[in-house]
C-alpha cells in the first residue's frame, strides 16, 4: 500500500470538504445518512462498524475497508475479533476477497504499530 493512514486522513478530510463545501443537497443528505446508520440504536456503533468492515470487504473497496478498520479500531475490536469478521467477510465475498484481506490486516498492523509508538494512528 502506498498510502499511510494519516495520508488516506488527510486525503478523506479535504475531499469530504470539497465535495460538501460544493452545496449538492442530494449529496450531502446521503453522507448524512451514512453518517447516522452508525449512530447506536438497536445495535451499538462498535457493531454497525464491524459490519460495515465485513460488507466493505465484500464489496471489495479498499478506501472503505482501511475507514471501518479505523473505526473498529477506534471502537476497541480487539485482534482476535478483527480476524473473525475477516473471515466472515472471506467466507461470503469468496476468495476474490484474498487481496483486500492482505491490505485489511497491513492497515490493522499499521495502527497497531501506532499504537507500539511511531507511525500513524485512527482519525
Amino acid at each position: 500500500m502506498a498510502d499511510s493512514l494519516e495520508d488516506f486522513n488527510t486525503f478523506r478530510a479535504r475531499m469530504n470538504d470539497v465535495i460538501l463545501g460544493a452545496g449538492n443537497l442530494t449529496i450531502s443528505r446521503f453522507f448524512n445518512l451514512d453518517h447516522r446508520a452508525y449512530e447506536p440504536g438497536a445495535l451499538g456503533t462498535r457493531t454497525k462498524e464491524m459490519l460495515g468492515l465485513v460488507s466493505s470487504l465484500v464489496l471489495r473497496c479498499d478506501d472503505c475497508i482501511t475507514y471501518h478498520v479505523i473505526r473498529c479500531h477506534e471502537e476497541g475490536v480487539t485482534r482476535e475479533e478483527f480476524l473473525e469478521v475477516f473471515a466472515v467477510g472471506l467466507v461470503v465475498g469468496g476468495s476474490i476477497v484474498i487481496p483486500h484481506l492482505r491490505r485489511a490486516m497491513a492497515r490493522l498492523e499499521e495502527l497497531a504499530a501506532g499504537q507500539r509508538g511511531g507511525g500513524a494512528g485512527g482519525q
